[in-house]
């Protein structure tokens, strides 16, 4: 039997309308410790319609104050916020250790037309066993909604939280008008009744109520709890309530409140007055105030306040303001006078000092973009058409803006070349800029480099780092690659955690992708290019372990109608090719000779070059053709391959690594040889294990470089047909971090 049904609020309007007159003489104005303020009132005449009738009990031991003729007890009425707060009733649901009913009760709350549940308030639940409804209606239509709070004796029970455990709580939907609670038990809390004995539910104002442990235990005893009711006047808006006068409250100094949106309307003071907005609203004094904001006299005017200044003073005598400036001598005219001039003059020769200094700059700028052979790039660049891939020719502003003025943090490599920055261009594209050492130019060096640039700019292959441009107003030049993300391939072999995601079948492909873009580079491109320095750490990986060959900054760009060029030795050891080191003659296989290297190191995971191995064992190379020869491949594989025997497309791989590593460069394969059999093997790897993912490029079969350069000479000379910058690639840069 449900118990307590008593929050029925039944209101009869068949009798007496609004109250036109008001005799606050003969009115109660405060019931105990609550300010009884029209439009409420106890007595006729003092309340202006029934649905604000109050009524005052003064026989019990302290005067309380009810809603109407119900037993709601009112806490606080306020006329400024259109609020009312009251006391509601708390739903209970408790059992026995035997698990008998002792109480059970689902109050109700029905309001009249003028008053709706404040979503100021909170539906909460208290228990370890619960679950509790809200049954609310809006208007003709009507929702239940609720919350399950559970927990044991073993439960962290957090004081302040109803997020489920020990409490749970749910916001109130606006516009309620009525609405019953139902607090339930799932299994009459049994095995808990020493720390939850009961189950309850309430709404309660959301600033009055912190749930703590000890309301599983206490709260059986509690009957009420505060909560919010919002009212306005009647059930028309502002626009239609005031067409009628002799019943619209916002009359003078008070006016009608537009952040109200409704039912009904609500008034407020005007700005500079205060009091009951339906009643009277008197002026503010605010010079009766220790701050009102005046410096010196506040005078009081009807709603606001003026401010005024002593003799000998001037201005609006506001703190806020202009203040109060004591009037001018002749003394204080030329003090004022000369301390003007001296700014002005010192503004005007920081002013001057400062373009001076910009013009410098300009003037060394441009010495420098000359000096660096940028009206040569400019002609090379105007000579060819404005195409979309020839280098971009970025002033010095655009980069240091890009790097943050080369900030520290923004350094992700170093080297004996120099330094690599990542920067973000002004579209937001991410790249690497390399800043090379100092160090002194000659003009055919320029003239080289300056070829390279364009030559590189418009290499698009998808395994070659793209160069974007580069920036010739430094002492040096910087060059702009594009960034990749993953790091280089030295970093993922030599790595123990980053191996083990560097499976077979991603380092043949790896491979066959790096085959492809040094092949490219040999014969596809309009001028070949020789690598010179191909080795794991300058293979770059974006996310998806697509490899990226980079770093051409010891390249060398071959005349059509040379074979090799004499060259000084230059490369890391370990890569070189031998017959390069005792002749000095380069050629396309002393990049097969290095690619072979790397292919060993995907192969092994081990280093080129180990102190830690035996003296016959140090380098790789040697190592890897005296396992091949004795039949001891597997123990010399990567152990992050987990293999327990070597398949056939490792040996086909190691033999062509053995090619590769002959000592006479005639007898190795070319690239494009190369890269045709890493490409069957990976197409037989495919074909085998349908897992495998290819991301060889079959439909690249154009490139963007498709003609040759018609403005570029080389000379018959082996010696003079390099179009490399030499001075900028004297030693190798090694990446500090993941990204270039």
């Amino acid at each position: 039997m449900h118990l307590q049904r008593l929050l029925a609020l039944v209101v009869l309007l068949a009798f007496l309308g609004p109250s036109s007159a008001l005799n606050s003489s003969l009115c109660e104005s405060s019931c105990g410790n609550v300010t009884i303020t029209y439009p409420f009132g106890s007595g006729k005449g003092c309340y202006y319609s029934p649905d604000f009738r109050v009524n005052c009990n003064r026989s019990l031991h302290e005067p309380t104050l009810y809603f109407g003729n119900s037993t709601i007890v009112i806490k606080n009425l306020s006329t400024s916020t259109g609020e009312m707060e009251i006391m509601g009733l708390v739903a209970h649901d408790c059992y026995d250790r035997l698990r008998n009913s002792l109480k059970n009760n689902d109050p109700y709350l029905k309001l009249i037309t003028s008053f709706r549940i404040s979503t100021k308030n909170r539906f909460v639940a208290i228990g370890c066993d619960t679950y509790a409804y809200i049954h609310g209606k809006m208007g003709n239509e009507s929702e239940r909604s609720g919350c399950i709070s559970s927990c044991s004796r073993y439960s962290r029970i957090t004081n302040g939280s109803c997020s489920g455990v020990g409490c749970c709580e749910i916001a109130i939907q606006e516009g309620m008008s009525s609405f019953t609670l139902s607090a339930n038990s799932f299994n009459k809390h049994d095995n808990i009744t020493d720390i939850n004995p009961c189950s309850h539910a309430f709404v309660v104002n959301e600033e009055k109520f912190k749930f703590s442990s000890t309301n599983l235990l206490d709260f059986e005893n509690v009957k009420k709890m505060p909560m919010l009711l919002d009212w306005a006047i009647g059930m028309d808006t502002c626009e239609v309530a005031k067409r009628n006068t002799s019943t619209f409250l916002c009359k003078e100094n008070s006016e009608c409140d537009q952040d109200y949106g409704g039912p009904g309307y609500r008034c407020r003071c005007l700005k500079g007055y205060e009091g009951n907005p339906y009643t009277n609203c008197t002026n503010i004094d605010e010079c009766a105030h220790p701050d009102h904001g005046c410096l010196h006299h506040c005078v009081d005017i009807p709603g606001n306040y003026t401010c005024s200044c002593r003799k000998g003073y001037s201005g609006d005598g506001r703190k806020g303001g202009s203040g109060c400036t004591a009037e001018r001598s002749l003394l204080i005219e030329i003090a004022i006078t000369t301390s003007a001039t001296a700014v002005l003059i010192l503004i005007f020769v920081t002013w001057l000092y400062l373009g001076v200094k910009k013009r410098r700059l300009m003037i060394l700028r441009e010495k420098f973009f000359r000096q660096n052979g940028g009206t040569m790039l400019q002609q090379r660049i105007s000579g060819n058409g404005c195409s979309h891939d020839q280098a971009k020719v970025f002033t010095a502003e655009e980069l240091k803006r890009a790097t943050n003025n080369y900030e520290e943090s923004r350094i992700i490599g170093k080297g004996g070349y120099g330094t690599v920055y990542k920067g973000v261009l002004s579209d937001n594209r991410m790249v690497a800029i390399k800043k090379a050492k100092i160090a002194d130019q000659t003009e055919s060096q320029i003239e080289q480099f300056i070829n390279e640039v364009v030559i590189l700019s418009q290499i698009n292959h998808r395994n070659v780092v793209k160069l974007i441009g580069c920036c010739l107003e430094t002492e040096v030049p910087l060059l702009v690659y594009e960034f990749i993300s993953n790091g280089t391939l030295s970093d993922h072999i030599h790595n123990e955690s980053k191996s083990l995601a560097i499976t077979w079948d991603i380092r043949l492909r790896i491979a066959t992708e790096t085959a492809g873009a040094l092949s490219y580079l040999h014969s596809a491109a309009s001028v070949p290019i020789i690598h010179r320095d191909v080795k794991p750490m300058n293979i770059l990986l974006d996310d998806s372990y697509i490899a990226k060959v980079a770093d051409f900054g010891a390249s060398r760009l071959i005349p059509m109608d040379q074979l090799e060029l004499a060259t000084i030795v230059q490369g890391t050891i370990g890569y070189l090719d031998p017959e390069y080191m005792q002749t000095s003659q380069l050629t396309d296989k002393s990049d097969v000779y290095s690619f072979g290297v790397v292919l060993v190191e995907l192969l092994t995971g081990k280093k080129v070059l180990s102190f830690d191995r035996p003296e016959n064992e140090r380098n790789l190379g040697t190592l890897f053709l005296s396992s091949l020869k004795k039949g001891r491949l597997l123990q010399v594989l990567d152990e992050q391959l987990q293999l327990n025997e070597v398949p056939n497309e490792i040996i086909q791989v190691s033999r062509l690594a053995e090619r590769c590593l002959h000592l006479k460069g005639d007898e190795r394969p070319t690239m494009k040889e190369l890269a045709l059999e890493l490409e069957g093997i990976l197409a037989s790897m495919v074909q085998k294990h349908p897992w495998v993912q290819s991301t060889s490029h079959e439909e690249e079969t154009e490139y963007l470089l498709t003609e040759p350069m018609e403005d570029y000479g080389y000379a018959d000379n082996a010696n003079t047909g390099s179009s490399t910058f030499d001075s900028m690639s004297n030693n190798t840069i090694e990446l500090i971090a993941s990204g270039r």
